[in-house]
């Protein structure tokens, strides 16, 4: 099984949604997010860290030692889902790859999600490329 789907089995039972999961030399780094879109709490990190610990422990899929880090998303949250652009509409997202850009997320129409780029709209297909909050809204959405 792979560290992604482990990652998610640990903490399906706390309602958390899982962002990333991305492994260095000598750590893990999980980032998540509550799935009734309240702010993530330090309570929320801190039993996903376990419950993460107890499967990684049990199924042992890297070997040697290694630091886990469980985060927040953090200010360059991570947007990949439909959700994800629908909840953060009217701010900015920053695409990366080829022909990235900075732009702000206008709306997602079917599984395309489009964004204002300076007097232009572009349009991407969902799933196709990667994406990043450029900004942060004022209030938690």
């Amino acid at each position: 099984m792979d560290l992604w789907r482990l990652v998610e089995e640990a903490v399906a039972p706390l309602d958390l949604e899982v962002l990333e999961v991305r492994e260095a030399p000598g750590e893990v780094l999980v980032r998540l997010d509550r799935k009734d879109e309240k702010p993530i709490r330090l309570s929320d990190l801190e039993a996903a860290s376990r419950a993460i610990e107890a499967v990684l422990d049990r199924e042992d899929p890297i070997p040697g030692s290694y630091k886990l880090l469980v985060e927040s998303p953090g200010p360059k949250r991570p947007l990949f889902t439909r959700r994800h652009f629908e909840r953060f509409q009217g701010l900015k997202a920053k695409v990366q790859g080829p022909g990235g850009f900075t732009g702000r997320i206008l709306r997602v129409e079917g599984e395309e999600v489009v964004f204002q780029v300076g007097l232009e709209e572009k349009r991407l297909r969902i799933g196709t490329f990667r994406a990043n909050l450029a900004e942060w809204p004022e209030e938690p959405r």
